[in-house]
């Protein structure tokens, strides 16, 4: 069997995939409690496709972010800013801080300091496994919504009743009338939020064109960082 996977990153810690079969065309979903879990499951993937910054800059900001940004134009903010290699093993905000602005200047939010834990843990998984690294690739979804919506970004924050019904007739035209619905009803909205759920069909999306050779990547082709990870974002 051929399978593909989006996934994007739940509040505890875990994540939320949505696996298609491309054989069948079968679309289910799985929590995965860990970062380990979801990059080494089994039978691997021929493409996994995470809402996660992989490919870090030992100093400035990447290219790939500069060009979301331009994308997306009102849902840029959307784009956080990615940690330098220098201050990804700090154990607080505040050395994550000091480290940053060594090296170039820029501080460390407290958003930004969140996604910390999952970045590092993601980028140890892909050094340590090249046959995971070959298979997996960063997605922002709201650059994916946007390319999904024919280039046109979202109107409205996906946390808005809005914006979730935006973002529920792209999932619904593609992937079938109760494909969001039949997800959401597995899980407690403490595991996998509505906007969780959202994304990572966003990224499934975005896998689906990694397969089938017809994504972009930005930038192509994209430079790899000191550990020979590119940095890039694809949809």
């Amino acid at each position: 069997m051929t399978w593909i996977v989006g996934a994007d990153g739940c509040p505890k810690g875990g994540w939320i995939g949505i696996l298609e079969n491309l054989e069948t065309g079968e679309v289910c979903s799985r929590l995965f409690p860990t970062s380990e879990a979801l990059l080494l499951q089994l039978p691997r993937p021929s493409v996994l496709a995470i809402d996660i910054p992989m490919g870090l800059p030992d100093s400035g900001a990447r290219e790939c972010e500069g060009r979301a940004r331009k994308i997306l134009i009102q849902r840029r903010s959307s784009v956080f800013p990615v940690p330098v290699r220098p201050a990804l093993g700090a154990s607080s905000r505040e050395e994550a801080d000091r480290l940053h602005r060594a090296v170039d200047g820029r501080g460390v939010g407290v958003q930004s300091w969140h996604l910390y834990g999952r970045i590092r843990e993601v980028d140890r998984l892909l050094q340590h496994h090249q046959q995971v690294a070959a298979i997996t690739y960063e997605v922002h979804p709201e650059v994916a919504f946007t390319g999904w919506n024919g280039g046109k970004p979202m109107a409205h924050s996906k946390k808005s009743r809005a914006g979730r019904a935006e973002r529920l007739a792209l999932i619904r035209r593609t992937f079938g009338p109760s494909a969001f619905d039949q997800v959401r009803e597995r899980y407690w909205v403490k595991e996998a939020a509505h906007d969780d759920i959202l994304d990572a069909f966003a990224t499934l999306w975005s896998a689906r064109r990694i397969h089938a050779g017809s994504a972009i990547c930005l930038p192509d082709p994209p430079p790899l960082d000191t550990k020979g990870l590119p940095m890039r974002i694809v949809y």
